[in-house]
């Protein structure tokens, strides 16, 4: 499994999750809207994918 992310990306998420206030560094409700955001996104385009695979 390949997680590489690009120098540019990394630092964006970094810093919309950081937190001073966190003992870990990190806001933890930011980070889970986050990915449940993009989960959400994923399951869109899914959605679409096998709508489209269907039609054939």
């Amino acid at each position: 499994m390949d997680l590489k992310i690009d120098k540019e990306n990394f630092e964006a998420i970094a810093k919309a999750i950081h937190s001073e206030t966190s003992p870990v560094g990190i806001d933890a409700k930011k980070t889970h809207v986050i990915i449940l955001e993009k989960l959400l996104q994923i399951e869109q385009r899914l959605a679409s994918i096998e709508e489209k695979l269907a039609e054939r």
